[in-house]
């Protein structure tokens, strides 16, 4: 019985050093996406959103196709499926978190075509962090009250973040806002896939899953669906500045980015995963400032240290768990 109790000590250690660990996986995935803006907004500006998304996403399903064989040939892929239930359950997951991703990013992108300027197409597009959990009831993911305190304080820092003018809807902004809803459920169709599945098999899926669905509407609204159209569209890759964003996006964005967040969100909360996230808008502000050079304003320090208290809090150990670590203590006692 004694050597029961170890295991299970055991296993709740392992269990806290890996949520910790996917908690920093995760940061690393947003300074990532956060960098990379600058590299996206001109890729997109260069050759078309459409065809940006497309070229970027097949792009970091290529990339993964040797890091599985590198990790299957080191003895990393614990997860690989081997019944037909499993390759069934991987692939139905990539195949879902494929076109959640290609509808958010489209929705993202038409949006900021249609108007909305990029500081509130940043705070739109993270208001993700509220929908996440409201969403996650409906799917009884229940969160204590420490992290809806964190939600709120999060919310109201990326307005300080985002935000410089008033609060006014146009239909773009609607669009930017739908980016935000697809976002949410690409980061809970993750949450559920994560723990059954190895998660860079199921990344790859994800990206070629999302470029092969983006061909179409590239073809028809970036290439004109006709010859002309082509030619002039094939013209615009003769750009070696276009190719650096893309394939910057490509592998760092998408390819280690989204694969981080597949491998990070594994035994998260969806939420707390959301809010880490998140630290993307912090990250696109400070890489402005080391990068770019500009100035951070005080709005911009207000924003960014209440996100950090926000994540804080959403960290600090809810009742519920200090109840259950109480009544294990009283249970080993009385074994």
């Amino acid at each position: 019985m004694a050597f029961f109790i170890r295991c299970r000590r055991g296993i709740g250690m392992i269990s806290r050093s890996m949520k910790i660990r996917n908690s920093l996986l995760l940061v690393l995935t947003a300074l990532i996406w956060g960098v990379a803006f600058v590299a996206q907004s001109k890729g997109g500006d260069a050759v078309g959103a459409l065809s940006f998304n497309c070229i970027r996403s097949i792009i970091a399903g290529i990339v993964l196709l040797p890091v599985i064989k590198l990790l299957d040939a080191l003895g990393y892929g614990s997860k690989k499926p081997a019944t037909k239930q499993e390759k069934k359950t991987l692939v139905t997951g990539g195949i879902c978190c494929g076109l959640a991703l290609f509808l958010a990013s489209t929705a993202q992108q038409i949006g900021i075509t249609m108007g909305t300027e990029p500081g509130k197409a940043g705070f739109l597009t993270a208001c993700y962090i509220l929908l996440v959990p409201v969403f996650g009831l409906f799917l009884k993911k229940k969160c204590g009250f420490n992290i809806w305190i964190g939600v709120v304080i999060a919310v109201v820092g990326l307005y300080f973040l985002c935000m410089n003018g008033s609060i006014s809807f146009e239909t773009s902004d609607l669009m930017t806002l739908l980016c935000a809803v697809l976002f949410s459920f690409h980061i809970l169709i993750i949450d559920h896939f994560s723990p059954l599945v190895d998660g860079v098999r199921m990344s790859c899926i994800q990206f070629f899953t999302c470029g092969i669905v983006g061909i179409i509407p590239m073809f028809i609204f970036d290439m004109g669906h006709n010859i002309s159209g082509i030619s002039e569209w094939l013209t615009l890759f003769a750009d070696a500045d276009a190719w650096i964003a893309i394939l910057y996006a490509g592998v760092m964005s998408s390819g280690v980015g989204y694969t981080l967040q597949i491998v990070g969100q594994n035994g998260i909360n969806p939420t707390v995963a959301s809010m880490l996230m998140s630290l993307e808008s912090v990250f696109s502000v400070l890489a402005g400032v080391v990068i770019l050079k500009q100035f951070l304003t005080l709005r911009e320090t207000v924003g960014c240290v209440l996100i950090f208290a926000a994540i804080i809090i959403a960290q600090l150990p809810a009742g519920k768990v200090k109840v259950e670590s109480v009544n294990e203590e009283h249970g080993q006692a009385d074994l």
